[in-house]
């Protein structure tokens, strides 16, 4: 292994990837992903797709998952810098409804392993941000679903400046919080 570190969060298996940066004079060269060193440090996925976003300051995206067509994900930032966010809805976890956060930037070059049956989100705190991100599987449109944000049985601690507005899409204010996700899961 060698080419890069993870770190394990308090979630259990989400986890924080920084690769070995090699530089110089002109520049630098890093592997952003290689599946023999991922599946050596316990991220065995094959992952399928791949995404980029760009949003400016105060873009908050999520919380989002697939209901029926869950996803991991491996996300980065190659332009700015996002608070990236994951909520664990795995159904008996003794971390259901936590979240954890971590800042990503294109000059951290950290990346983020978020499994399948959590929520996932980001704000952008930078003037722009350009966001990647890897999916073992495909996204499916009619399998969206979400958690509004600001959710108080959460508590997602978001690093936003007094000064900062919020730019959310319409489908993200009307998320509603895990309360109501438990209980559909549960058909009450």
């Amino acid at each position: 292994m060698g080419k890069i570190t993870v770190e394990t969060c308090e979630i259990e298996g989400l986890k924080v990837v920084t690769p070995t940066v090699f530089g110089d004079n002109r520049g630098y060269f890093m592997e952003t992903y290689n599946y023999n060193d991922f599946k050596e440090a316990g991220i065995d996925v094959e992952f399928v797709q791949d995404n980029q976003s760009s949003s400016r300051k105060g873009v908050l995206r999520g919380l989002h998952f697939q209901k029926e067509f869950p996803q991991d994900k491996l996300v980065r930032v190659v332009k700015g810098t996002v608070w990236d966010v994951a909520v664990d809805l795995r159904e008996g976890s003794k971390t259901y409804g936590k979240w954890f956060g971590v800042e990503l930037s294109a000059e951290n070059k950290k990346q983020f392993f978020i499994p399948k049956n959590f929520a996932h989100g980001f704000v952008v705190l930078s003037d722009e941000a350009e966001f990647c991100y890897k999916c073992s599987d495909f996204y499916h449109p009619n399998d969206e679903g979400g958690l509004i944000y600001n959710d108080p049985d959460i508590g997602v601690e978001w690093p936003i400046p007094a000064d900062m507005a919020l730019i959310l899409s319409e489908k993200d204010q009307k998320w509603e919080g895990i309360k109501a996700y438990t209980e559909s899961k549960q058909g009450k």
